[in-house]
């Protein structure tokens, strides 16, 4: 089964999040800031993150960077989710590592399909 953290500092979007992933066979792990994903990360590297921009002790892009240097690091696929929709901020998230961006509020339909494009789920068939 894969595995995937949901990093952000809100309660409402980690329970939404969580919900969805675990409704595509994901067991998922929660984080309310950088500094305790980079430590829930250096214990058991998820394959998929989804990662908030705005965030106490350490935000999105220092999480993101940081992890990247981590042993195994490289390894997980990271969907930043942000209200951020600048070009400025979609290319700061891409250099620091991020394989694909998101605007909240984000519904499963836009998750799954950014999943898909990333590999971590399949194409439901049509």
């Amino acid at each position: 089964m894969k595995t995937f953290l949901v990093v952000d500092d809100s309660n409402v979007v980690r329970m939404v999040a969580r919900r969805m992933l675990e409704g595509w066979a994901f067991t998922v792990d929660e984080a309310e800031n950088g500094a305790v994903a980079l430590e829930r990360c250096r214990r058991t590297m998820p394959d998929g993150i989804l990662l908030d921009w705005n965030m106490p002790e350490l935000s999105g892009v220092e999480f993101l960077e940081r992890l990247r240097n981590e042993a195994g690091g490289s390894s997980p696929r990271v969907v930043f989710c942000s209200t951020n929709n600048d070009a400025s901020h979609i290319a700061a998230a891409l250099s620091a590592g991020a394989d694909e961006y998101i605007m909240k509020p984000f519904d499963a339909d836009i998750l799954r399909e950014k999943l898909v494009e990333v590999g971590l789920l399949e194409e439901e068939p049509t």
